[in-house]
């Protein structure tokens, strides 16, 4: 009876399809045209009996079937580069798989990575975000940065950094706001992914909650943009949203008001002892990269 473990190429294909939800990016990767990329795909869809992927006009999503599968094959090219190197020496690139929360993605890591880039430039680097702990979930990664309890991610980690909470508004909004109780005047917007949010400022601050009016977000990138489109009042999460605050033109509704959150950003992964060189270098940098940022 014949193998059905698909050729190399075509898993090659399809994890640089998943990846980058697009074959002509995907193309680009592996130096291929964007028809072959297809093709290969669908040699593989045929080889499996079903289909991996969700066809849309500019983009492709995983399937289910694409996303159970996505993780070994991650972890099995990885394991087939990893012994490659082993045996026969150092490979040109490095691959280095690492997944972040949004916020801190874009508030920390985005002003950094150029740098580690330019000092590590062996080092190929696959960035994923994500909000929700099954975003997390069945994704083969080397590093994970949590927001929350890290023991829900990996066995080991390294805290990174907590958050300071307070509202932030529009200019013009923010100028209205000269007692606490003026924040009911406005809809509050609430990012519903995180435990320490409106009722804790509330209870800070000794004001009722039945009077609050939420309109509900799922990141705190979207609570900014919601905010500064005139949609209500945001939280800012200091020092990770100091950035998207920054860009949105918002500033603090109640100055020198702030209230410490109840969760913390920490570099998560299963072993530190088990690190590949790309991810101990990624963390030495990330750790001290980190401690910059909050002395800002």
């Amino acid at each position: 009876m014949s193998s059905r473990i698909p050729s190399l190429n075509w898993l090659r294909v399809f994890e640089a399809a998943a990846r980058t939800e697009s074959f002509a990016r995907a193309a680009v990767q592996l130096n291929m045209s964007a028809a072959a990329v297809s093709q290969q795909v669908k040699a593989l869809e045929a080889r499996l009996g079903t289909p991996l992927f969700h066809r849309h006009a500019h983009a492709v999503t995983l399937t289910e079937a694409g996303r159970a599968y996505l993780p070994s094959v991650q972890q099995s090219l990885l394991m087939l580069e990893t012994a490659t190197t082993g045996l026969f020496g150092e490979t040109r690139e490095q691959r280095l798989f690492v997944q972040s929360v949004l916020l801190y993605a874009h508030g920390v890591l985005a002003s950094g990575l150029p740098g580690f880039q330019v000092a590590n430039p062996q080092i190929s680097l696959s960035l994923m975000t994500g909000n929700l702990v099954s975003d997390f979930a069945n994704q083969f990664t080397d590093l994970q940065i949590v927001f929350g309890n890290p023991a829900l991610f990996n066995a080991e980690g390294d805290l990174l950094m907590r958050e300071h909470l307070y509202p932030v508004a529009p200019p013009e909004i923010a100028e209205q706001i000269n007692h606490p109780p003026d924040l009911f005047q406005f809809p509050l917007i609430e990012v519903s992914t995180h435990r320490a949010s409106w009722p804790l400022l509330f209870e800070t601050l000794r004001l009722p909650t039945g009077q609050a009016r939420y309109f509900f977000a799922d990141n705190s990138l979207m609570a900014a943009e919601l905010s500064a489109s005139g949609g209500g009042i945001a939280l800012a999460r200091a020092p990770a949203s100091n950035r998207i605050m920054e860009l949105s033109g918002l500033v603090p509704c109640l100055p020198g008001f702030q209230i410490d959150g109840q969760e913390a950003y920490h570099l998560a992964y299963p072993s530190r002892k088990a690190l590949r060189p790309p991810a101990r270098a990624f963390r030495d940098w990330l750790l001290d990269h980190n401690a910059a940022v909050q002395t800002r």
